[in-house]
C-alpha cells in the first residue's frame, strides 16, 4: 500500500491528519541519520584518543598530551578533559570541579533532539486516533437508521476501515521513532559512563602529581 493510497483511503479528514504524520515521519528520519553519524563518529574514534591521552599523560607527557586533545577536539571527552587540564596551577578539587562543569556542558549534546523524539512518540499515535475518530464520525453521519443492510452500509464499512490507516500510519511512526530513540539514550547513558570512568583515571593522575609537588602535571605556555 503506497502513501498516496494511505491519504485517497483515509478520505478528507483523515487525509488531514495524515500531513502532520507524513511530517513527523520525514523529521524524525532526518534527526535519526544526524544521530547515527553523531554516534559514529564518536564510537569509531573516542575510545582509541582517550586511552591514548590517559597513557601519554601517565608517562608525564603533558604537552603530547595537550596536543593529542586539541587535535581531536570535535570529540566530547577532548573538550571535557582539556577544559580541566588547560587550568594553570590549579587544585585538585579545581581540577575535579571544571571535569563536572565541562561534562554537564556535554550532556546538551549526547542528548540532542530526545525532546523531539519523545515529542513524535507520543503525538503520532494520538493524532492517528484522532483521524480515526474523524473517519469515523464521518462514515456513521452518511449512515440512515432505514438504510441499515442496504448500499450504504457497505460504504460505511469501507470508511470505517480507511480511516483505521490514520490509527496504523500513527503507530507505526511512533513505533519506528521510539526503537531509534531507546537506542540513542543508551548510547548517551554509555557515554557518560565512559567518561565518568576515565576522566576519573586522569583525575587521580593529576592527584598524585600534584601531591608530590611535580609541577609536569600542569600545562606549560
Amino acid at each position: 500500500m503506497g502513501i498516496i493510497k494511505l491519504f485517497t483511503d483515509g478520505g478528507i479528514v483523515t487525509w488531514i491528519v495524515m500531513l502532520p504524520l507524513l511530517g513527523f515521519s520525514i523529521l524524525a528520519i532526518a534527526l535519526i541519520l544526524e544521530r547515527i553519524l553523531f554516534w559514529m563518529q564518536i564510537n569509531g574514534r573516542q575510545d582509541r584518543v582517550v586511552k591514548e591521552v590517559i597513557s601519554l599523560y601517565r608517562h608525564n607527557n603533558v604537552v603530547s598530551t595537550l596536543d593529542k586533545l586539541r587535535q581531536n577536539s570535535d570529540l566530547p571527552a577532548s573538550r571535557i578533559f582539556l577544559a580541566a587540564l588547560e587550568l594553570e596551577d590549579a587544585t585538585p578539587e579545581d581540577f575535579r570541579l571544571a571535569l563536572e562543569c565541562s561534562a554537564q556542558a556535554e550532556i546538551p549534546l549526547l542528548k540532542r533532539f530526545q525532546t523531539a523524539f519523545d515529542t513524535i512518540i507520543s503525538l503520532a499515535p494520538l493524532l492517528g486516533l484522532l483521524g480515526t475518530v474523524l473517519g469515523l464520525i464521518e462514515s456513521f453521519a452518511s449512515l440512515n437508521l432505514g438504510d441499515v443492510g442496504g448500499t450504504k452500509t457497505a460504504g460505511v464499512t469501507g470508511g470505517i476501515s480507511a480511516a483505521l490507516v490514520s490509527t496504523a500510519f500513527g503507530l507505526v511512526v511512533a513505533i519506528f521513532t521510539l526503537l531509534f530513540a531507546n537506542t540513542f539514550r543508551g548510547l548517551h547513558q554509555r557515554q557518560l559512563a565512559f567518561i565518568q570512568e576515565h576522566g576519573g583515571q586522569l583525575e587521580l593522575l593529576y592527584r598524585r602529581r600534584y601531591e608530590r609537588g611535580d609541577k609536569s602535571y600542569a600545562p606549560t605556555r
